[in-house]
């Protein structure tokens, strides 16, 4: 795979070479792994739309959805490597490459709600997180909200207890790891695209994942129970290559800056209302069984994932985590 990746960026390279570069647009390859119809995949189609229209054609942007490029594991490498110029990775995907603040994201009902979202990331903090990507040879231009995940089994999962023991696909995230053996669970990592696949044939017993990554996944098909924990947040950070980014004339980059900034207002506008669309139409197909916790119930599961903060301390950083927490209490005042 690392040689197809080296191949098409070369090929890329190549593109930008010879006396018919200046007339021809610039392509932005936009590559992500979930459906059109999901938070991330509208804003994308949103930012396409924008910036073709900004710059009068002179960038050409390419949205490439359902990993119909490369999956999670390629992805990054190929953004770096310059085989594709845009992604919108989880937050989860940077701790493997080496930015692990990061996956204070992935930390258990640390974000209560998405106003809380908007105001760690709109603040110093997320401000701060996205320049640490910049030694990594990309540029972060936004953060995109999905929503918050929930618990699917073909078994009902309403205590800690009934976790035990199964196994989860989890995202390439060791504070996710940590959660789930915190629960008992035998997790694996395993990307996006394969994940319906795994459900249908017991690879793997479950999964967490929003309303709208569940639905345009078909992942309700092959899951007789979902339980409405609402324990972790997903959200993505959108990146460029730095190289190109700052490679671009700037009256175009000044465009495309605009073009993502619309984008994300109305990307982030929408999440909510994709998430809870796609649970409407869940429980209209009737195939999964949506279950509700009591608040004693909820309160168990609280407490059974509070480890997870000491565990992963070292490895994300006590200093990120505090701050973090911080700045989500100060919007929950």
């Amino acid at each position: 795979m690392r040689k197809l990746i080296l191949a098409a960026a070369s090929i890329a390279a190549l593109a930008l070479i010879g006396p018919a570069a200046a007339q021809s647009p610039i392509v932005i390859k936009f590559s992500h792994v979930v459906a059109t119809n999901t938070p991330k995949g509208l804003a994308a189609e949103k930012f396409k739309e924008l910036a073709e229209k900004y710059t009068n054609g002179k960038v050409k942007v390419e949205v490439y959805p359902n990993s119909q490029l490369y999956k999670d594991k390629e992805e990054l490498e190929a953004l770096q490597l310059g085989a594709v110029q845009m992604l919108a990775p989880s937050n989860a995907k940077f701790g493997p490459i080496g930015v692990k603040e990061f996956e204070v994201f992935d930390l258990p009902y640390i974000l209560p709600d998405l106003a809380t979202v908007r105001k760690v990331t709109d603040g110093p903090l997320g401000t701060r997180l996205l320049k640490l990507l910049e030694p990594k040879g990309m540029t972060g231009l936004a953060y995109w909200d999905n929503g918050f995940k929930q618990m699917s089994a073909n078994k009902k999962l309403i205590s800690p207890a009934d976790y035990r023991g199964l196994k989860f696909r989890i995202q390439s995230s060791k504070v996710l790891e940590a959660q789930f053996r915190g629960l008992g669970v035998v997790p694996q990592v395993m990307a996006f695209s394969e994940v319906y696949q795994a459900l249908q044939t017991g690879v793997v017993d479950g999964q967490e994942n929003t309303w709208s990554n569940i639905y345009t996944q078909k992942m309700h098909e092959v899951q007789k129970y979902i339980t409405n924990t609402n324990h972790g947040y997903i959200g993505y950070i959108v990146v460029v290559n730095k190289k190109f980014w700052d490679g671009l004339p700037a009256d175009v980059r000044a465009q495309c800056e605009k073009a993502m900034k619309e984008a994300t207002a109305y990307g982030n506008g929408q999440s909510q209302k994709e998430n809870d669309d796609a649970l409407a139409e869940i429980v209209k197909t009737g195939k999964s069984e949506i279950i509700k916790l009591t608040p004693e119930q909820d309160s168990a599961m609280r407490k059974a994932m509070e480890s997870v903060y000491k565990d992963v301390a070292g490895r994300v950083g006590q200093g990120v985590i505090d701050e973090f927490m911080k700045e989500a209490k100060g919007a929950t005042n």
